[in-house]
This record gives C-alpha cells, sequence and structure tokens, in this order.
C-alpha cells in the first residue's frame, strides 16, 4: 500500500509537472501568434493608408481641376455679363435716339399733310376743278395707262415664250422634280435613355459621383440626372459623341456592372460600333443614289455626316436628295447623268471634316476629293456650289440648284420655315395697309396673295389701281424669290327673299 502511494504521488507530480510545461508552451505559442497576427495588421492597416492617401489625393487633383474649371467659366460668365451690360447701354442709347427721330419725324409729318392741303386748295383755285373732278380725270388717265402697260406685257411675254421655249420647257421640268420630297427632322441637342428602374440612377451616379464623372470624362457628353422618372438625359452639341454615349450608357445598363473601369471599356466598345454604323450608313446612301467604285475613306466620310445637321436639315439625306436631284436633271437636260448623281452626293463632303480642318467647307471637301482622284466635274461642282469659284461645267450649275432646292423647300431647314411663315405674315399685311380692304389670303406658298375689298367703297376701276398699287408696295418693303401675283376680288351680292 506504501509502495503504491508513493507510485501514485510521483505520477501525480509527474503530470503536474508535464501540464505546467504544456501551459507553458501554449503560452509562448499565443504569444507568438499575437504578435504575428499584430505585426499582419499593421502590414494591412499601412497599406490600406496608403490606398486612402492615394484616392484622396486622386480626389483632391479632380476637386482642383474641378475648381479651375468653374473659375473659368465664371471669369467667362463674367466677361458675357460685362459684354451684354454694354449692349444693353447701346442698345438704350439706340433707342432713345430712335424716339427722338420719331418724335422728330410725326412733326415733319404734320408738317407736310399741312403744306399738302394749302397745295391742294391752290391746285383747285388754279385749275378750277375739284378734286372729285381732278380724281376722275387721274382715274381715266390710269385705266388708259394700265390697258397700255398690260398689251405690251402680253406681247413682250409672246415674243419672249417664242425665243426660249426650250428653256422654259427645261424650267419646268425642274419645277417638276420636287417630287422627290424627303421627310426632313430637326435634330436636338438632347438624348434620353430610359431606365429599367429609378435605383440605376444612383448606380449611375457612383459613390461620390465616381461613376459619373468617368463616363463624361470618357465620352465629353454631359449627364443630366433629374426628377424625370426612369430616364436620364444626355447633352451635347456633337450628335456623334451624343450616340457614343447613349450606346455606351445602354450597355451599361444592360451589363449592370457600372464601375470607371467598365466604363471606359463601353465607350471604346461604342466607338467601335460607330465605325461600323458610320461605314454602313456611307454604304447604304451610296446604293440609294446608284453610285459605285468609290474609296473606303470616301464612304466612311460620307458616313459621318449621318450625326451631321445643317439648320435643323440631315446632311447625308440633304447630299443623297441633292444627288438625286442632279441625276434626273442631268438625263432631262441631256447630261451624263452618273455623273451628275457623283457631284450632287458629294458637295458637302467638307462638312463632315471641318472640325478639325481650318478652312471652308468647300475648299476643304475639295482637297479631301481630289487627294482620292475624283473626277474634275466632281471637284469643280465641290468647289464651286457656293459660287467661290467659277462653273467649269453645267453639272457644277446643276448641283447648285439642287442644293438650293433641298435646302429652300419649306420645312426643309429650320430657319428657311420660319423666314417662309414670316414672308406670308407680311405679305398680308402689306396688303391689308391699303384702305378698303377687308380680308387677305396668301396663297400658293407666297406666290399669290387674294385681296378681298369692300364692293360700297372700291368699284371695278379702283380695284385695277388696287392691285397695280399693292403690287409695288410689295416690290418696294419686301424680298422674296420668283414673283408675286396680286388679285383683287370685288364681290356684291343682292339678297332678297319670296313669301
Amino acid at each position: 500500500w506504501i509502495l503504491s502511494l508513493r507510485i501514485g504521488k510521483n505520477k501525480i507530480q509527474y503530470s503536474n509537472d508535464r501540464a505546467n510545461e504544456i501551459i507553458e508552451s501554449a503560452k509562448k505559442e499565443t504569444a507568438t501568434l499575437q504578435k504575428e497576427k499584430e505585426l499582419e495588421l499593421k502590414d494591412k492597416w499601412y497599406r490600406m493608408k496608403q490606398d486612402f492617401d492615394k484616392d484622396t489625393k486622386q480626389q483632391k487633383h479632380e476637386l482642383d481641376k474641378q475648381e479651375k474649371s468653374l473659375l473659368n467659366k465664371e471669369n467667362s460668365i463674367d466677361r458675357k455679363a460685362d459684354l451684354i451690360n454694354k449692349k444693353e447701354k447701346e442698345i438704350y442709347a439706340y433707342e432713345k435716339d430712335l424716339k427722338e427721330k420719331d418724335v422728330n419725324i410725326m412733326h415733319m409729318r404734320q408738317k407736310l399733310e399741312e403744306k399738302i392741303k394749302e397745295q391742294n386748295v391752290q391746285l383747285e383755285k388754279v385749275a378750277r376743278l375739284t378734286q372729285d373732278e381732278a380724281k376722275q380725270i387721274l382715274m381715266d388717265n390710269l385705266l388708259d395707262e394700265a390697258k397700255l402697260e398690260t398689251a405690251k406685257r402680253v406681247m413682250e411675254l409672246q415674243e419672249e415664250s417664242k425665243l426660249t421655249a426650250k428653256k422654259n420647257a427645261r424650267d419646268v421640268i425642274v419645277s417638276a422634280i420636287q417630287r422627290s420630297a424627303a421627310d426632313h427632322s430637326v435634330e436636338t441637342t438632347v438624348s434620353v435613355v430610359n431606365l429599367p428602374s429609378e435605383e440605376m440612377k444612383g448606380r449611375i451616379i457612383g459613390r461620390e459621383g465616381r461613376n459619373i464623372r468617368a463616363f463624361e470624362l470618357a465620352t465629353g457628353i454631359q449627364v443630366v440626372i433629374d426628377d424625370t422618372p426612369e430616364a436620364v438625359v444626355l447633352s451635347g452639341f456633337d450628335p456623334m459623341r451624343r450616340e457614343i454615349a447613349k450606346m455606351a450608357l445602354e450597355n451599361l445598363i444592360t451589363d449592370g456592372r457600372i464601375h470607371p473601369g467598365r466604363i471606359e471599356e463601353s465607350v471604346d466598345k461604342a466607338k467601335k460600333e460607330m465605325e461600323d454604323i458610320i461605314t454602313e450608313a456611307g454604304q447604304q446612301a451610296l446604293m440609294d443614289c446608284g453610285i459605285n467604285k468609290v474609296h473606303s475613306e470616301l464612304i466612311r466620310t460620307m458616313g459621318k455626316l449621318k450625326f451631321r445637321t445643317s439648320y435643323g436639315q440631315n446632311v447625308l439625306t440633304h447630299s443623297i436628295e441633292v444627288s438625286q436631284l442632279c441625276g434626273m436633271m442631268a438625263s432631262e437636260l441631256g447630261l451624263d447623268p452618273s455623273l451628275a448623281k457623283r457631284a450632287g452626293f458629294f458637295h458637302d463632303i467638307g462638312k463632315a471634316l471641318d472640325k478639325s480642318v481650318t478652312g471652308s467647307h468647300t475648299e476643304i471637301g475639295y482637297e479631301f476629293a481630289k487627294k482620292y482622284n475624283e473626277h474634275p466635274v466632281i471637284l469643280n461642282a465641290i468647289r464651286a456650289h457656293h459660287e467661290d469659284v467659277e462653273f467649269t461645267s453645267p453639272i457644277s450649275i446643276l448641283v447648285q440648284a439642287a442644293d438650293a432646292i433641298s435646302g429652300s423647300r419649306p420645312g426643309a431647314r429650320r430657319e428657311s420655315l420660319e423666314g417662309y411663315v414670316q414672308r406670308l405674315i407680311r405679305l398680308e399685311e402689306v396688303a391689308s395697309s391699303f384702305e378698303g380692304v377687308t380680308k387677305t389670303y396668301a396663297i400658293q406658298a407666297g406666290r399669290e396673295v387674294r385681296v378681298m375689298v369692300e364692293p360700297d367703297n372700291i368699284d371695278d376701276s379702283k380695284s385695277f389701281v388696287l392691285a397695280q398699287d399693292i403690287a409695288k408696295k410689295i416690290e418696294s418693303d419686301m424680298e422674296y424669290p420668283g414673283q408675286v401675283k396680286v388679285v383683287v376680288i370685288r364681290e356684291l351680292r343682292a339678297t332678297e327673299f319670296a313669301k
């Protein structure tokens, strides 16, 4: 028993010693692991601090750039404000001067009316005629003069029509080419991109606006995010850049991954797709015009005109229409229709290059087409369609005429449409300014104005005189293409009821 007791004590002692050794070893190992973790955490914290400092420095750099840009814009706005103030002062002084002149003109007009009255009285005394008798004599003379002028004009027109019958027939053919009228749409400076949900707006903006800044920097287009439900607006004056931005943003929305790196990839992809779209547009335009054997660079350059407008008219559509008009006119006049189509198609090619090259679009287009060995007639048509140089071929004249027809048609261009409407209004105002006129109607695209008069105040003889007076006033006060026909209508109705 004593032996067993001692052996047990020894085992217990050994176990305690062993346990103490294990505990000490565990403590040392724990301390070692703790030091390693501390070192690892310190290293990770240091790297995070470096990344944070780098992001902070980059954001600060961007903020500095934005601050400089805003400062430049503020300076520009201040300069414009000063210029506007200066213009306002000049306009105020000019308006004041005009008012003084109006007052002087009124005084002079009153004096002139008094003088006219005095002269009328003296004339009545000298001529021994009343005003009514003098008017009757004047009316008889005017009627005789009008009949004589009408007869002379009819004879002149008959002689002219005999001498220039063939030319007049060609003019009629040129007028008939308006059957090729095309629809024109006005380009705007904004594009709308639809969103699947309102949440997508926040993803487009990104953390602290990082995504939207990266997108605007990559595309050069401003992204406008407002209260419009499920839509954002892309604003910019370059239609091609705006279309690239729209394609890139739609791809980002479909993919769902929106961050600066992905934005750059999407914009680059959209630019490559835009090159394909430009080439396809140029090839389709050539097919529409029936033109072949064209250099690939010319095709690509013409395709760019799909995203270029002139006074609201799409330049590529305008070029196709001019080409078709030239082909039809050349066929009717016995010229080469293929060469005429080609000249009309390339006449505005310089507008696809004039943003990057100095000079007028006629000179730029001439040099560019000459580089790819186009026909001399085509080169002259490009260079001369705005009369910068002399015409060397009838086809060049056809290109100028077709360009004017395509651009001047009412509705083809925004500015021309406004001028066209203002001309119609002005025609009616001029005709309505005469005494005895009740209503006026400008018809036939401003080529005819019909004047309704009071039958009690204007008789048949006065109607002819009134038509001449209105025509003379239109000639002196207005500018218009061609001629304007003035028709005075006097209608007297007698009504009675049978009971």
